[in-house]
């Protein structure tokens, strides 16, 4: 992507109505804007990021045997009365009359209508267990909402609903999500901490929450230093291994860390003194069982395999997609501006020419351009006929992995400047040199 033939808005001051470093950032990045209260359109270069961390989360989720499908933002008020939440739930629910004066609303969460569309095809134990999952924008009204992403009104969501016969069955699946769950987080190049949280209006009595570590989070956090030490994706670890799948819970349970709302002062007082870890921490997850809280007041029944009627176990799991996004930058980021995680980077490489008026840096530059796109190598070539620290300063502040600058001086040896932007390490290599350093 070429800058000068592209909208990336970025603001030469910091906002001065932004309270959290990821609101600031991607305001000023040209990642978004706000077109109501707790609302944002994703400009460019935010929805790049969205899309990447998105697809890491379906892959994840693929990878551990659960189905996509895709289920409307609007729903029935008649399904949230069949469990009892439409009453229950409160004012962050969007309600709304159509036309012909049915009652609606903008759905939160979707327990309620996976549970209505499993019910009327799903008649057969032999059908369980199953997993299924979307993602999609959701809305809660929020009376205060701030913080940019990490507290917006409309978000974008991925919410996967497990079916089992049992609960022993229910467990095992939670378990999966759990080994999912810190897998997409690794991969996403942050550590988020499960942790015991409780459940809320969802329902049910097993219950965690992922936290990312950051002063700015809004819940304090309690934690045994050892969980840093854990392979917690275990990636050697198998779907159908039902043991490895037992033994990461009981890892998880037995290593102490809990959220203020869960915190037990007997619990960390058996943590040495020496590995009691504090802080604050932004969930980006939150994984639910609740047995048969929604298939028993929503009429979910299965023919069993001695013919008799089972009520199915049920648990729900999401991933804040667009918080992460907030999440991330909360989490990774520096005086200079946002340093992105090379797997969610909205691109790997920002070409830079220090003078733009220099047409042999302009050819050099188009050429590995050129060469760059060629080898799939995702690269922001900033373009402009503007001054190289200005160009520079962008660069920095949208946080691509690596940057490549080519000037006069440089250039007449043959050589361009490689710049690590996480490390700030810069290395001087021949400009036919980088295309192989950066795919190697």
């Amino acid at each position: 992507m070429r800058v000068s033939r592209s909208f990336l808005p970025v603001l030469k001051e910091s906002p001065s109505d932004a309270q959290i470093v990821s609101h600031k950032l991607m305001l000023q990045a040209g990642l978004v804007r706000q077109t109501a209260a707790g609302i944002y359109a994703w400009l460019p270069i935010g929805y790049r990021v969205l899309r990447k961390i998105e697809q890491i989360v379906r892959e994840e989720q693929d990878r551990a045997g659960a189905g996509e499908l895709l289920m409307p933002t609007l729903q029935s008020a008649d399904l949230w009365r069949q469990s009892g939440r439409y009453d229950a739930y409160g004012p962050e629910m969007l309600r709304i009359t159509d036309r012909h004066k049915r009652e609606m609303l903008y759905g939160p969460t979707n327990e309620e209508m996976i549970t209505a569309i499993f019910r009327d095809d799903v008649k057969s134990y032999r059908d369980l267990p199953r997993t299924l999952y979307h993602i999609q924008w959701k809305f809660r009204d929020e009376v205060r909402p701030r913080f940019g992403v990490m507290r917006g009104r409309e978000f974008l969501m991925k919410d996967a609903y497990s079916f089992d016969l049992d609960e022993a069955g229910a467990r095992l699946s939670y378990y999966t999500q759990m080994l999912a769950y810190l897998r997409t987080f690794k991969r996403l190049g942050i550590q988020a901490v499960p942790m015991k949280a409780a459940s809320g209006p969802i329902g049910g009595d097993l219950s965690h929450e992922f936290i990312v570590l950051a002063p700015t989070g809004e819940s304090e956090v309690f934690y045994d230093a050892a969980f840093e030490e854990f392979d917690w994706a275990r990636d050697s670890l198998d779907y159908s291994d039902e043991a490895g799948l037992h033994g990461l819970f009981e890892q998880v349970s037995t290593t102490y860390a809990a959220t203020d709302e869960t915190h037990d002062e007997a619990r960390w007082a058996d943590v040495p003194q020496d590995r009691r870890r504090t802080g604050r921490g932004i969930e980006v997850g939150h994984i639910f069982y609740f047995g048969e809280k929604y298939s028993s007041s929503m009429g979910l029944k299965v023919s069993g395999a001695d013919g008799g009627m089972v009520v199915p176990h049920m648990g729900s799991y999401g991933i804040g997609v667009s918080r992460l996004v907030g999440a991330i930058i909360e989490a990774s980021h520096d005086d200079n501006g946002i340093v992105w995680p090379e797997a969610v980077a909205p691109w790997k490489v920002g070409l830079v020419t220090m003078r733009g008026d220099d047409a042999a840096s302009i050819a050099a530059a188009d050429d590995l351009y050129a060469r760059l796109n060629a080898a799939g190598v995702e690269t922001l070539y900033d373009d402009r006929d503007e001054r190289g620290g200005v160009k520079l300063g962008s660069m920095d502040l949208i946080g691509l992995p690596w940057q490549v600058i080519i000037g006069p001086r440089g250039l007449a040896a043959g050589n361009v400047e490689l710049k690590n932007r996480r490390t700030g390490e810069k290395l001087e290599l021949p400009i036919d040199a980088v295309v192989g350093h950066l795919t190697a």
